[in-house]
């Protein structure tokens, strides 16, 4: 009998963790290798040792389940589009964040099953932070000992909308696709999957990601964002997909809390021009 998504939740925890040390190691050094790859977003030898652990450990845990990683070669559609589960990582999201020294990366393990994520992993290695979920069982977030269930925040109607935002990105970038951009509080956080959890946990209310991600990026905290109350969507407004193309490439994406917001009134729908 196939091991159910909140089975393997521990041991996933664990091995999110001894791959978080891996990168760790490498930066309390702070010598490391820096690539550009050929879509000339940076990748560093800890991306590399991360992806080593992840693939190996996770393989000994279920060597009947494929995985796909940002740091792999990506098989043809057809050899894995019937694939009813499958791994899906991002060794170390936020490279940039790992590069720039400011601790906001993380390591992203997701459980794909019938084509969406039923089990997400998340760990921030420089706090010691596990978020995680299991479809139907709720989200989580881990500091040491301590475990406590996550919600997105309940948006009370005369309060300022709290948007998630990066520390590098030009205000104007995310700005245009807002109704009225002046009026949200910006709460800022490096990697993509920790800014998603922000809104999981009801730190922020919303984040928009304009510019490029692959759906390892989503996978994890789609799993969370769902259980905790939240959603992921593209920039139009409509569900994200995975394992469905020939690419992994995402749209840009919104991630949204409060299910009760008119969002609609608050983002401009776009589509994303670049080639996926």
């Amino acid at each position: 009998m196939k091991p159910q998504p909140n089975e393997l939740l521990e041991p996933v925890k664990k091995i999110a963790y001894e791959a978080g040390e891996a990168i760790m190691q490498i930066y309390r050094d702070g010598d490391f290798e820096l690539y550009q790859k050929n879509d000339e977003s940076p990748v560093t030898s800890a991306d590399y040792a991360a992806n080593e652990i992840l693939i190996h450990q996770l393989s000994e845990l279920t060597p009947d389940i494929p995985v796909i990683s940002e740091e792999t070669k990506l098989l043809k559609l057809a050899e894995r589009e019937h694939w009813p589960r499958y791994w899906l990582l991002d060794p170390m999201d936020g490279t940039q964040e790992f590069v720039s020294r400011s601790g906001d990366f993380a390591v992203n393990i997701a459980l794909v099953e019938n084509g969406w994520p039923v089990l997400g992993v998340i760990y921030w290695p420089t706090q010691k932070i596990w978020y995680f979920a299991s479809k139907g069982d709720g989200a989580y977030k881990q500091q040491g000992d301590q475990v406590r269930s996550i919600k997105v925040a309940k948006h009370k109607p005369n309060d300022p909308l709290r948007i998630a935002v990066s520390r590098v990105q030009k205000a104007d970038t995310v700005g245009r696709h807002l109704t009225h951009p002046a009026s949200h509080v910006k709460v800022v956080r490096g990697s993509c999957s920790l800014k998603n959890c922000l809104i999981a946990e009801g730190a922020a209310d919303f984040y928009l990601r304009i510019g490029p991600t692959g759906e390892w990026d989503t996978g994890a905290s789609h799993c969370i964002l769902n259980e905790a109350g939240g959603e992921i969507i593209d920039a139009e407004f409509n569900p994200l997909t995975y394992n469905q193309r020939e690419t992994l490439a995402n749209p840009d994406f919104l991630v949204l809390g409060d299910q009760s917001v008119n969002w609609r009134d608050v983002i401009i729908p776009h589509k994303t021009l670049r080639k996926l």
